[in-house]
């Protein structure tokens, strides 16, 4: 499980923003669609354009509690108006009187005539319950004029949108029940060691308890995923290429953790190169150097695509995070965003990292009203604690020491989370 290969510099790396590239141009959407009632979209991708019904608002309406009115019946009468319509929302639409005003509230249909609605902050009732008005108006204050949000038959989310609850609000409100999605990606996880044992298993002198497995079920299940589980695999190449075809056969997917570095006992690399191919095998960052993409069957397009993430878990996690996620996103038919980064000062120093970028897990302390990013605990590839606390990672490049004060690329956390 630990390649033991965090400070070895290796020549011929892919640089880990060439590896990103490559792997968001590999992946391909899969095929097959479903048609879902709302109540069980959460989650899914739209397979296409989801478009208005109708105008939206259907109707001019107030966005403020108050009185609807017209401007010019406003200045031409000093003694108030008296209020001569109420209008709550749900009614229909109505007319406004002459020589009055309406009670309105919010999202009340505003009447027919009525150029403006004052807050009912801004009105004074006198005793015969005539309304004054504090201040200037505009024509159309405060009014939310129909179809200003989306016009019917206009797009309201384009294909490749994962579905969000605001997402489901907006269909909702048009009275979409169902949508057409992509169907889930099946995607297969293949644990290796035999040093693995599950949570729950008693313990013995050399074991070690699975904590990658767990977690890269879990982030699969984020991303909406169905997870085939064929871990953990013994240390033979026979076991392995026995999964791994098992794999290729009933997922459109392969994510395999562990077995994937350099070492004797590590036979990601040659089981997958016989069974498939591989397009590239080591990138230039810390932790997660030994992730390699490639594939089952014939060729990336007509087979099923393997990532091969390392066995340490922040190593993993890394691996996950900036390079398998936008692979799995793209086999969704989702668009990956570019990746955020913004410059923020280190309130530490630090060695450079030899040969390769590192991602130093870091949170942001906020307590002299600028960020300053502050180490999240141990750095090494096995620690979680500092994985599981940090809020983002602080980008070093290769041989580059980290001064205190000095700025450099923040990529916050939160962004792998959609």
């Amino acid at each position: 499980m630990n390649c033991g290969c965090a400070d070895v510099v290796t020549p011929g790396l892919l640089d880990l923003f060439e590896a990103r590239a490559r792997m968001i141009k590999a992946a391909r959407p899969i095929a097959g669609l479903e048609r879902v009632a709302l109540e069980a979209a959460a989650g899914r991708v739209l397979a296409e354009p989801a478009r208005s019904t109708l105008d939206m608002p259907g109707v001019d309406n107030s966005a403020m509690d108050g009185y609807a009115l017209r401007l010019d019946e406003l200045a031409d009468s000093p003694s108030g108006l008296p209020v001569r319509l109420r209008v709550p929302a749900g009614a229909g639409v109505t007319r406004l009187p002459e020589g009055g005003c309406a009670r309105i509230f919010t999202g009340a249909p505003v009447p027919l005539g009525a150029d403006a609605v004052v807050p009912q902050e801004r009105v004074s009732l006198d005793a015969a319950g005539r309304v004054h008005v504090a201040g200037e108006l505009a024509v159309g204050a405060n009014i939310r004029r129909r179809g200003e949000e989306s016009r019917a038959g206009a797009t309201l989310l384009e294909a490749g949108k994962r579905l969000n609850a605001a997402a489901i609000a907006l269909l909702a409100g048009q009275g979409i029940a169902s949508v057409t999605v992509q169907r889930r990606l099946r995607v297969a996880l293949v644990t290796t060691g035999d040093e693995l044992i599950a949570p729950g298993q008693a313990w013995r002198p050399g074991a070690v308890y699975d904590s990658s497995g767990p977690m890269l079920r879990a982030l699969l299940a984020d991303q909406g995923c169905e997870v085939l589980d064929l871990g953990p695999v013994l240390d033979t190449p026979e076991a392995l290429a026995a999964v791994l075809a098992e794999a290729r056969d009933n997922a459109d997917l392969v994510l395999c953790t562990g077995g994937v570095s350099v070492g004797e006992e590590d036979h990601v690399r040659p089981v997958l190169e016989r069974l498939g191919g591989l397009d590239f095998h080591g990138v230039a960052m810390k932790p997660g150097k030994p992730l390699a993409l490639g594939w089952l069957g014939a060729s990336m397009d007509s087979g099923t695509p393997l990532i091969g993430l390392p066995g340490n878990p922040v190593a993993s996690l890394v691996g996950w995070q900036l390079l398998a996620l936008p692979f799995v996103q793209g086999r969704q038919g989702r668009a990956p965003a570019p990746l955020e980064r913004f410059p923020v000062a280190a309130g530490f120093t630090r060695r450079a990292p030899r040969g390769r970028r590192e991602l130093l897990r870091v949170v942001l302390d906020w307590s002299a009203g600028a960020p300053v990013a502050r180490l999240a605990g141990g750095q090494g590839s096995h620690m979680l604690g500092a994985a599981s606390q940090s809020h983002g990672y602080l980008i070093i490049d290769a041989d580059t020491p980290v001064e205190e004060g000095h700025a450099y690329g923040y990529c916050p956390g939160a962004q792998f989370l959609v």
